[in-house]
C-alpha cells in the first residue's frame, strides 16, 4: 500500500458495515452515556461522537438534518443531542467522550474498552477520583492530598457544573458508606 499511512480504522469490514457499525455504537453510546466495546471500534465511534456533540453545540437546521441521519433512532436522540448534552458541553472547547481500557472481557482477548460521554452522571473517572478522595483523607487526615489526586479533583471538576461542591457532596456519601462498613466489620 503507497505511503502506509490510514486516516481512519478500516476494522476489517467494508465501507458500509462500518459506517453501520459506527452509527450503532454512537446511538448506543448517546442512549446509555458509556458502552463497552474493543478498542479500536472505541477509537473511531469516539471520533463520530465528537464531531456529533460538535454539530449539537452549533443547533442550527442543517446540524440537526446531519444529526439526524447519523442516529438510527433520531426522533429519541436529537432531542437529548439538542437539549441537555448542549447545555453540558456548551462551554468545554472539546474532549467530550473519554475511552478508558480495560481487561478483555472476550475469549479472543482482543483489547476491550469503555467509551463514555464525560462529566454525566455515570462518569467513572469522576467515581474513580471520589473514592480516592475519600481513601485519602481517610489515610492521612488532615495532611492533604496526594499532588496526583489534586490534578484529577481538577481535571474532573473543571468543567462540571457545581464541581467542587458535587465532588465534595458525592465524596461524604462515599466516606458514610466507608464508615458503614467498618462498623458492621467490627460487629
Amino acid at each position: 500500500m503507497a505511503g502506509g499511512h490510514l486516516t481512519y480504522r478500516h476494522l476489517s469490514r467494508t465501507s458500509s458495515h462500518r459506517q453501520a457499525l459506527l452509527r450503532n455504537l454512537v446511538t448506543s453510546l448517546f442512549t446509555h452515556e458509556t458502552i463497552t466495546t474493543t478498542w479500536p471500534k472505541a477509537k473511531e465511534a469516539q471520533r463520530l461522537a465528537e464531531k456529533l456533540i460538535t454539530l449539537g453545540k452549533r443547533n442550527t437546521e442543517a446540524a440537526r438534518r446531519k444529526a439526524g441521519s447519523i442516529f438510527y433512532t433520531p426522533h429519541n436522540l436529537l432531542p437529548k443531542l439538542f437539549g441537555p448534552l448542549r447545555s453540558r458541553y456548551l462551554h468545554r472547547p472539546g474532549g467530550y467522550t473519554r475511552v478508558l481500557r480495560i481487561e478483555p472481557s472476550k475469549a479472543d482477548q482482543a483489547p476491550s474498552a469503555i467509551l463514555e460521554l464525560v462529566d454525566g452522571p455515570r462518569d467513572i473517572r469522576f467515581a474513580m477520583t471520589v473514592a480516592a478522595v475519600a481513601r485519602e483523607r481517610a489515610v492521612v487526615g488532615d495532611r492533604g492530598l496526594r499532588e496526583n489526586t489534586v490534578r484529577n479533583v481538577g481535571k474532573v471538576t473543571r468543567f462540571r457544573p457545581g464541581g467542587l461542591e458535587g465532588l465534595e457532596q458525592a465524596v461524604g456519601r462515599w466516606e458514610g458508606v466507608v464508615r458503614r462498613e467498618k462498623e458492621e466489620g467490627r460487629a
